[in-house]
């Protein structure tokens, strides 16, 4: 009875903030005409947000960054509209809605293709348009504004386009760097890596133009800038300048963020009943034993099987089949490593490999449940994270691939019973800290890896935090570590799948 009732605050608690995420959602007038350009740019799909005065004073083409889409560019793209102009801004190949394949000079000459496709269709008056964009967004309006001329540019923590001391090649997307062109912002916050923002700094000092400008945005990262009221100001400031604007008018709020993000926390407290149910009732007859860990142990195989895993990937990425951009790194990673520590205790997989059918169906099921329920309310509210038919095809490679190594995590974690739910966590996160940061160290000093694990760090420990709670409650459960396995591997897959853009 105690059980139940707690199963039922997690629903009581959720069910109400799931409403007033939805009910935050609707409060901001962002309703966007979404289009499709045509074969000359890619097919993009494209968000056309109208003017709120009516008739246009200027024209936005807004670019997202590397593994974002339109959708995270909602909140400017809003505010903009209220300084009545009229935006499109377009989902990347492979991003979104828009069908792969994804690199970046391909989205370069995409971004540049839509301008002119614009201009071509007197959907924008090329005077009075300014190219924007975030990150690698950011960059790609800058290189577009060097082909194309354009009343400006604002381009928000643009990626760097050429290498430093302090800046290798792993970190460049393009092959060349184009002049600065003239009238153009560049946005950058001052919690951002420094060796970073002193390329965008570099570049408007050697430009030595007085119409150009760079502003440091104070207390910003680079995912906070999106939302960011400075970064507003900054932008109604230098539209007033180009294109005339007012600068006063009702400016975009951060409703819809704190709707997805209470939205997002009830459902978190939905699934925790959710996820009990799944697995309540297939437990294994026999309890489970209590395993003990030697941490020690644990920490040193961790270390050195993703030492090896990194020194492989240098040469050598297996699951490049995959078309994930990036992601068939990580992917691969979590294979090589997870094989090379199951290898190095076979003794103990007969074990942990004992599971009813019934176990590893409900884990199947309940993933997928999840996966689905997460990509809905992120492709409602913020991301747009529902997987397309190219993406739900790659989910069992991928979670196959993942599995190796969440296996092996759930035999060092040993039975549920065998530490605290707290410590169980603690511990977890830091084996996936030791991989995370061999796949950072691998960048700088092997010159191997990808730099949206370095990106998306923040994105990786929500995860990370999020699907070691979910996969808890399952091992609770189910009492079997490779249902869980399972559980947690097609969950990954999923959250992977809705991030890496399609190459």
């Amino acid at each position: 009875m105690p059980k139940i009732k707690k199963k039922l605050w997690f629903a009581l608690a959720g069910l109400p903030l799931l409403a007033a995420g939805y009910f935050l959602q609707n409060l901001e007038p962002y309703r966007p005409l979404l289009v499709t350009s045509g074969p000359a740019s890619c097919r993009m799909s494209v968000d056309v947000v109208e003017p709120v005065g009516g008739t246009p004073q200027g024209y936005v083409v807004l670019f997202h960054g590397v593994a974002a889409n339109r959708r995270i560019m909602a909140h400017i793209a809003q505010d903009l509209a209220n300084q009545n102009l009229r935006v499109f801004a377009p989902d990347f190949p492979g991003h979104g809605r828009t069908a792969p394949p994804f690199n970046p000079v391909h989205a370069s000459e995409c971004g540049e293709a839509l301008v002119k496709e614009l201009i071509e269709r007197h959907a924008i008056v090329p005077e009075q348009t300014i190219v924007a964009g975030h990150s690698m967004g950011g960059a790609i309006a800058m290189r577009v504004s060097a082909r194309v001329q354009v009343a400006g540019v604002i381009a928000i923590s643009p990626a760097p386009m050429r290498a430093t001391p302090s800046v290798q090649q792993e970190f460049i997307f393009f092959p060349d760097d184009p002049p600065l062109a003239k009238n153009t912002l560049i946005l950058f916050g001052a919690r951002e890596p420094e060796r970073l923002r002193a390329i965008s700094q570099a570049k408007v000092t050697e430009a030595n133009d007085a119409t150009s400008q760079f502003q440091l945005i104070p207390h910003a990262t680079h995912v906070s800038v999106l939302f960011d009221d400075k970064v507003l100001d900054a932008i109604r400031t230098w539209n007033k300048k180009l294109l005339g604007t007012d600068a006063d008018v009702v400016r975009a709020t951060n409703r819809a963020l704190a709707g997805f993000l209470c939205g997002l926390l009830g459902l978190i407290l939905l699934c925790v009943p959710f996820i009990g149910e799944i697995g309540g009732g297939l437990k294994d007859q026999s309890k489970e034993d209590a395993v003990p860990i030697s941490p020690t142990r644990v920490l040193g195989q961790v270390i050195v099987a993703s030492v090896a895993a990194v020194v492989v990937l240098k040469f050598w990425v297996p699951l490049r089949i995959l078309g994930l951009f990036q992601g068939d790194y990580l992917a691969s990673f979590a294979l090589l490593e997870g094989l090379i520590l199951l290898t190095w205790n076979a003794a103990a997989i007969p074990r942990i490999l004992r599971a009813s059918w019934g176990s590893f169906f409900a884990a199947c099921i309940g993933a997928i449940a999840l996966v689905l329920l997460f990509g809905l309310w992120l492709d409602y509210s913020f991301y747009e994270a529902w997987l397309t038919v190219p993406r739900w095809l790659r989910l069992a490679p991928v979670a196959a691939a993942f599995f190796p190594w969440i296996l092996a995590e759930e035999l060092f974690l040993g039975a549920h019973g065998s530490m605290s739910r707290v410590r169980r966590l603690i511990f977890a996160m830091v084996l996936r800290a030791i991989c995370w940061g061999v796949i950072v160290g691998a960048l700088f000093f092997l010159h191997s890896g990808q730099i949206l694990m370095l990106l998306l760090a923040a994105y990786f420990v929500i995860l990370a935090i999020l699907t070691r709670l979910a996969m808890d409650v399952v091992r609770r459960e189910t009492q079997s570590p490779a249902a869980t396995a399972v559980f947690g591997a097609i969950l990954s897959a999923g959250f992977a799948l809705a991030i890496f853009p399609l190459a």
